[in-house]
Formats: C-alpha cells, structure tokens, sequence
C-alpha cells in the first residue's frame, strides 16, 4: 500500500453555511458540492485547490462523531485523506504493520468514495482516512 497523493483535508465546522461563506470569500475557492451522508450524520461541503480538496463537515446529529468532535475540540482540521489504489488492501496492509483500525472494510463516503479510517491513537494522533473511487 502506498498513497497516490493527498485526497483532501477534512475540517470540522459548527455552521456549514456560515464555513462555505468564509472559503468562498475570504479564501476565493468555488464551493462546487454540498452532500449529507446520512449513515454518517453529516452534511459535507468540498472545495478544490489544485490537486486537493477541501471537506468540510457539518455535524447532523449530536450522536454525529464531528458533533462529538467538535464539542470536545472546537472547530478545525478533523483528518486528512490519502489516495489508494484499494480501501480494503489498505487498512489490511496498515492493520498487518501494527496499526489501529476504526473500520476494518471500506464503507461508502462522500462522492461515492470508497473510505475506510485508521485510529488515531495509532497514527501519531492524526486521523486518517484511505479512500478510493
């Protein structure tokens, strides 16, 4: 397993709305989609900046891991995601080298990626996501 490339950086945020107006027109980024992942209790907002993007998460529910996040740390940068070739070969191969696992198989994320967590008690303290199309 190794990442291609940064995928995007995750930001946690207490209004999505409030958080778009800021990337938009502070920052000069194009807001280009807005999802709920709803098995997630989150609604997303993405930006683009090269070749990386920007996520930000809006929690939906209190029982949301962002609401849970956010409460505990305020707003900021909840994770960053890497680019693979395979989600599930990459949390196996992460799992194999001693590594902490929030999911042990790829489930679906926003814009239909393919995303699975290692725990960041493993990592260094930084959450981070793998994902792929």
């Amino acid at each position: 397993m190794k990442p291609t490339h940064i995928e995007h950086i995750g930001i946690a945020v207490e209004n999505l709305d409030e958080a778009i107006k800021y990337w938009e027109n502070v920052m000069g980024l194009e807001c280009y989609n807005v999802e709920e992942v709803a098995d997630q209790k989150v609604k997303t907002a993405f930006f683009k900046i090269g070749d990386v993007k920007i996520e930000l998460l809006e929690a939906t529910s209190p029982e949301s891991t962002i609401a849970s996040f956010v409460e505990k740390r305020g707003a900021g940068v909840h994770h960053i995601a890497f680019a693979v070739e395979n989600t599930d070969e990459a949390l196996a191969d992460a799992e194999a080298k001693g590594v902490r696992l929030i999911d042990k198989q790829a489930r679906k994320g926003a814009e239909n990626l393919n995303i699975g967590f290692l725990h960041p008690k493993s990592t260094l303290g930084v959450l981070t996501e793998f994902c792929c199309k």
